[in-house]
């Protein structure tokens, strides 16, 4: 994502955790600083209304990432809370999937 970013001519900030508090943190941190959230919500995917509400509080353009493809996997790994207030999902595509999404973000 790095090298995409810096090709592409803009900065990234990283974070990783696995609290749901921190992550909602992280998701409100960058309002009216940042243009774009990339989040690959783990186990949370399916289980987080409170990563939902923080994406579409900030209003900031989100996409969904996942190396795998959740929907080939079980019935509940199917359902995405977070992909309602999401610009895009990006999913099957290994780690090339988060190279994607700058690109994404920057309509390129």
């Amino acid at each position: 994502m790095q090298k995409e970013a810096d090709r592409l001519g803009v900065s990234l900030e990283f974070d990783q955790s696995n609290h749901e508090g921190a992550l909602v943190d992280t998701i409100q941190r960058p309002y009216g600083k940042m243009d774009g959230i990339v989040i690959n919500p783990g186990a949370y995917t399916h289980t987080s209304v409170a990563l939902l509400d923080a994406v579409k509080a900030v209003g900031i353009p989100t996409v969904e990432v996942h190396i795998s493809d959740p929907d080939t996997r079980a019935a509940f790994w199917k359902t995405s809370y977070i992909r309602a207030v999401c610009v895009k999902t990006i999913k099957g595509h290994g780690l090339s999937g988060y190279v994607e999404t700058p690109r994404f973000l920057c309509g390129v």
